[in-house]
């Protein structure tokens, strides 16, 4: 298994020391200068991706709403870490396929060939502001728009005609560094969606919440299922990416009641439960009776406060402890059969330091060790 990174920028938490706006714009300067200091520290001690959200309208939860922006920056400031979209929002309300192709392949320029391109479609509270179809056409429109990229991509000239989407013929600059393109991933919170990226050839970037490791290797398994049946013809495109990756909360730290003392319970608590909080006021009320019905059940323990962060421990939903019992944990999802784990470090009231060191004791004290059990052949490949 590689450890990656996986940053939402969120800006520490409410209440903020001044009035609007000087709260938010100092909160929000602040989390940016740590992040890139974090990423920038990442690079340096080995660690393999960092994956940048594109998020938008989440308060207190994250300020990337333009990952391309900060991920141009990366390209320049490092030297080797691999620089995940986490993911582009694809549907067309959210942006022009063309203006995708050109901020990816940007992207890949500056870094000479260190982009991992991930996509998605989003959530209803999202794609509600954008004018984007909150049903499974949306699902449509994002596939589409992949066509429409790669297709962008790798002809000298393109134009498309369909339906939903039409452009005329013209030469998209610049094309991107690697040849053909970068590694496409699909975001998937669901069973539908882990199958649909295993019968197209995406790789699987697993965002299901709430959830211990044996309903993740469910997951895992259905993708795994609906890529040993899929045909060459199925995949979106030749890029055949096959590797699997999921995200948790992961800090290490030297001393269990040093880290009490500064904060890191209550951090992780505020994390779930404003997760839950942020769901039931924003994504609930576009849900349809069916999906409210599954999803208010694991929501209100949660935002009740009758979850103990103990239980997110138990289950490995999160990952904290010393190294060695982190790596314990990583094990675990390796076992799973995860290739990438894909670490949220900066959450809640972290200190900035804090994330300094628990970087520093994954990169020397457990990516050692997970580099010595080897790692499954990355079968990332033209078909």
């Amino acid at each position: 298994m590689k450890l990656d990174l996986l940053y939402e920028f969120q800006p520490k938490i409410k209440p903020w020391d001044k009035p609007h706006p000087y709260g938010q714009r100092e909160a929000e300067q602040r989390t940016y200068d740590e992040a890139v200091a974090e990423i920038q520290f990442a690079d340096r001690l080995g660690f393999n991706t960092v994956w940048c959200v594109e998020h938008h309208f989440r308060d207190g939860r994250s300020s990337s709403s333009c990952s391309e922006a900060i991920l141009g920056g990366l390209a320049l400031s490092t030297q080797q870490i691999k620089l995940g979209f986490g993911v582009t929002l694809m549907p067309f309300g959210f942006i022009h396929p063309a203006r995708v192709a050109e901020k990816v392949a940007t992207v890949d320029v500056l870094s000479h060939g260190r982009v991992e391109w991930g996509t998605g479609r989003s959530t209803p509270m999202e794609q509600a502001a954008f004018g984007v179809p909150t049903d499974d056409r949306s699902r449509d429109q994002w596939r589409e728009a992949i066509e429409i990229v790669v297709g962008m991509w790798e002809n000298e000239t393109f134009s498309w005609d369909s339906e939903s989407f039409t452009f005329p013929e013209r030469m998209q600059t610049p094309k991107p560094f690697q040849d053909p393109h970068p590694p496409v991933w699909q975001a998937a919170a669901t069973t539908k969606s882990a199958v649909s990226a295993g019968e197209l050839g995406l790789g699987l970037l697993s965002f299901a919440l709430l959830q211990p490791v044996e309903k993740m290797a469910e997951h895992i398994q259905a993708y795994r299922s609906a890529q040993a049946m899929a045909r060459p013809q199925d995949m979106l495109t030749r890029v055949r990416n096959d590797r699997v990756g999921v995200y948790t909360l992961v800090h290490a730290y030297d001393d269990a009641d040093d880290a009490a003392a500064y904060g890191l319970w209550e951090s992780v608590n505020w994390w779930y439960q404003h997760l839950a909080e942020f769901t039931l006021k924003w994504e609930m009320p576009m849900l349809s009776p069916e999906e409210q019905a599954a999803v208010f059940p694991l929501l209100q323990p949660v935002i009740e406060g009758t979850v103990p962060v103990q239980h997110y421990q138990e289950q490995d939903m999160i990952i904290i402890g010393t190294p060695e019992e982190c790596l314990e944990k990583i094990i675990r999802y390796d076992e799973v059969g995860v290739d990438e784990l894909l670490c949220y470090v900066q959450f809640g009231d972290l200190p900035h330091e804090k994330v300094m060191r628990n970087l520093e004791l994954l990169a020397t004290q457990v990516i050692p060790k997970l580099e010595a059990r080897g790692h499954r052949v990355d079968a990332t490949a033209r078909v």
